[in-house]
């Protein structure tokens, strides 16, 4: 098709602005139609509490239910007995939440709270994914649905993270972060930690070393920084700092970009013992010195080993002037000794290939 008129550069980034408008109008308005559909789901499931009919007519009340909603109200998918039953978990779930009532069990006016704006900000096959795994668990389920929010999860990476620990892990790492970082940035390293860290992607010997643990997580590094949570990027491992003129090698070194600093990651695959946090301590510094820039926070240090004793990880942390923290590290799939010793080591494999 030949042009109608000259093309310039103006006219060009015009459409591009144009097509980019109308794609940003289509997901509002998508979000729109979502969270009226919620709205009604809630108001629906509200109506089924109140009314008491599943008291009334027994179990048989949701398929009557669906029957005469498609005969009024033909061709919607939305009222399938199964979707109804959610409709009145998804009002009963978060009802029990203090937050919640009684601005969205009544009005949805301007002045509801957060949680209320939240709950109708998810897609509609979250929420019955959510409810399937909470089991009745209100702020659980909360939970999940504001990281859905935060970090833009797909439904299958919310299933993802609704089959490990993530709600009980969270933010429980032991750190001195609140004591050696200001109040916000403090707040933050803390919720960016977990204990313990979840790697079931992993396949390891029951007795493993470290470094077998650092080569295992980098080339598995995707399911690593998943595992690590929103805004970790990773810098390099054995990552190469001088100090004095003596060469040192950080085992993981990432840049957090919420926080807006460095984090250095050592791994132990034995128990944590305090002395471990004195090479730590010192790769912060050596990190805080030589990469750190003028805009960045302070460099935050994470030890994450085998197992640990609570009481002597925040004993030893109290004693140490820069922001470090300790966590444990779950695995999965262990081999047993005897299978690793079975299997033919990369130089075994090598003489047998030069002799084909």
């Amino acid at each position: 098709m030949s042009k109608l008129i000259n093309i310039d550069n103006e006219y060009k980034l015009w459409i591009t602005d144009i097509c980019l408008r109308f794609r940003q109008s289509q997901i509002r308005a998508a979000v729109r139609v979502n969270s009226e559909l919620l709205r009604f789901y809630w108001l629906l499931g509200k109506d089924i509490e109140q009314r008491q009919f599943t008291n009334k007519y027994g179990t048989a009340f949701y398929e009557q239910l669906s029957l005469d909603l498609k005969n009024k109200i033909p061709g919607n998918a939305g009222f399938s007995a199964t979707n109804l039953k959610y409709a009145y978990y998804f009002y009963a779930l978060y009802n029990q939440l203090d937050e919640i009532r009684p601005q969205v069990a009544d009005e949805f006016n301007e002045n509801r709270p957060q949680v209320a704006d939240d709950l109708f900000n998810i897609p509609w096959g979250h929420h019955r994914l959510i409810i399937d795994k909470c089991k009745g668990d209100a702020r659980k389920a909360y939970f999940y649905v504001r990281e859905t929010i935060e970090y833009g999860w797909s439904r299958a990476m919310l299933l993802n993270f609704l089959d490990t620990n993530l709600y009980q892990a969270k933010g429980n790492g032991i750190t001195n972060f609140k004591k050696r970082l200001p109040d916000y940035n403090g707040d933050l390293a803390q919720e960016l930690t977990k204990d313990p860290y979840n790697f079931d992607f992993l396949t390891l010997a029951e007795t493993h070393k470290e470094k077998e643990l650092e080569t295992a997580l980098v080339d598995n590094i995707t399911r690593f920084l998943i595992e690590l949570g929103n805004g970790f990027a990773f810098m390099g491992n054995q990552y190469r700092i001088v100090v004095g003129g003596d060469e040192f090698f950080i085992d993981l070194l990432f840049y957090n970009v919420k926080l807006h600093a460095y984090c250095v990651v050592e791994l132990k695959a034995t128990a944590f013992s305090p002395e471990h946090l004195g090479q730590l301590s010192f790769y912060v510094s050596a990190v805080d010195k030589q990469l750190r820039g003028s805009g960045d926070n302070p460099t935050i240090g994470l030890l994450i080993c085998k197992e640990k004793n609570d009481i002597v990880a925040r004993y030893a942390l109290d004693g140490v002037a820069q922001p470090l923290g300790v966590s444990e590290y779950q695995l999965g799939k262990l081999l047993p000794e005897n299978y690793r010793s079975s299997l033919p080591s990369i130089e075994e494999i090598e003489r047998e290939l030069s002799n084909i």
